[in-house]
């Protein structure tokens, strides 16, 4: 997906955004164009009109791109085959302003799978996010929940977003504090 970046984009049908980085909802009027600024985890970061929007992936048709598949879950997988899925998963949510998923981040506190005596299974998150104010952290959070959804027999993924102990970059990966440049 990171070839997308810098595509022009036409809206081609009215879609709900998220202005970045109040984190308030809008609508992209069709025939606003603009361009790709990130392309991560199957969301969209787009410039239209001097403004920055995140665009779900679930409405990837609407500025020509195509929706991520969801994740397979193989016949008889472990538990930990599972939960590693789970974790697979949640590297695909990205600050659509950061480059950097949100595992890598150091984003992710806990992440709890429990089997259901139906065979379904629910998931238990605990998060933080970089800054306790920030605007995005609702979209987070819920970019989590529907990303985890999607997961073959997960019935329930609880997400609670915490604040202690505080994010700091020394929870970053090493991978991500090159990226950043915060080494």
């Amino acid at each position: 997906m990171q070839g997308y970046e810098n595509d022009p984009i036409l809206v081609q049908r009215e879609i709900k955004a998220v202005a970045i980085p109040a984190g308030v909802e809008v609508s992209l009027r069709i025939g606003s164009v603009g361009y790709i600024t990130q392309a991560l985890g199957g969301s969209f970061t787009v410039y239209i009109e001097g403004n920055l929007f995140r665009i779900a992936g679930s409405d990837a048709d609407a500025i020509g791109k195509t929706r991520a598949s969801a994740p397979e879950v193989p016949p008889g997988a472990s538990e930990e085959e599972f939960k590693s899925i789970v974790w697979q998963q949640l590297k695909t949510c990205y600050d659509p302003e950061i480059p950097v998923n949100i595992v890598d981040l150091g984003l992710i506190y806990e992440c709890d799978v429990r089997r259901n005596d139906d065979a379904t299974r629910t998931v238990e998150i605990k998060m933080t996010l970089t800054a306790p104010g920030c605007g995005m952290g609702e979209v987070l959070v819920q970019d989590v929940r529907d990303k985890i959804r999607v997961v073959p027999t997960v019935a329930q993924a609880n997400v609670e977003l915490v604040f202690d102990p505080p994010w700091n970059h020394t929870m970053m990966s090493d991978e991500a504090r090159l990226q950043t440049g915060m080494m």
